[in-house]
């Protein structure tokens, strides 16, 4: 699996379906943050939302999921940090079929009631949302939301902030995914149209 510039890869996973052996992926500082929240269900569906995560983003840059390493922005985005420090010398280049660096691999996570989803692409960033069907809200409000909430995201503001998805500067691709009637999500990416490629995560056993 490889991430590739001009294409953003859309995971979506049941995380009833996934097995607590996700959950050991984990470091420390996120099983302190699992273990802060008040319900139990909720503890679970996040640890398990974030262990594939890590399994995930671990079959894009070929590594063990366990030592990936996290920073989160000034409004908490997730990016990836470098393995260590850089070399003292040029590397010799990379084969074409090299896995992104960590550097280059850009993502972006939701979930909401049990689905969860995952956007990934290179060299440019992503965002994501979904929100299941609530009685409250309408369809076109939904719609509407996850939209929003997706270049704030990708954007790396605030969620108060009121993005400018169609301004040169922020120069973002915004699209609507289709889960049926159960949920509504979006996904936002800069760099204009992306080609969109949707996946269904399959629970696996952790080699």
């Amino acid at each position: 699996m490889r991430a590739s510039a001009g294409v953003v890869d859309v995971w979506r996973a049941d995380l009833t379906a996934v097995g607590e052996e996700f959950e050991v992926l984990l470091c420390a500082e996120e099983r302190g943050r699992a273990a802060r929240l008040r319900s139990e269900r909720d503890r679970v569906l996040w640890a398990r939302s974030r262990g594939v995560l890590r399994a995930l983003l671990g079959r894009y840059l070929n590594h063990d999921p366990r030592e990936l390493r996290f920073a989160l922005g000034p409004h908490g985005k997730p990016t990836l940090l470098p393995e260590g420090p850089a070399p003292a010398t040029a590397p010799s280049p990379a084969p074409a079929t090299a896995p992104a660096p960590a550097a280059d691999l850009r993502f972006n996570l939701s979930h909401s009631g049990t689905v969860a989803l995952y956007a990934v692409t290179a060299g440019r960033e992503v965002g994501v949302d979904i929100e299941c069907a609530r009685e409250r809200y309408t369809a076109e409000f939904l719609r509407a939301w996850v939209a929003r909430e997706a270049a704030v995201k990708c954007l790396g503001l605030a969620l108060a902030a009121s993005p400018p998805p169609s301004s040169p500067e922020a120069d973002l691709w915004t699209t609507e995914l289709d889960l049926g009637p159960q949920a509504t999500a979006a996904v936002a990416v800069e760099g204009g149209r992306h080609e969109l490629r949707r996946w269904e995560w399959r629970n696996r056993a952790l080699a």
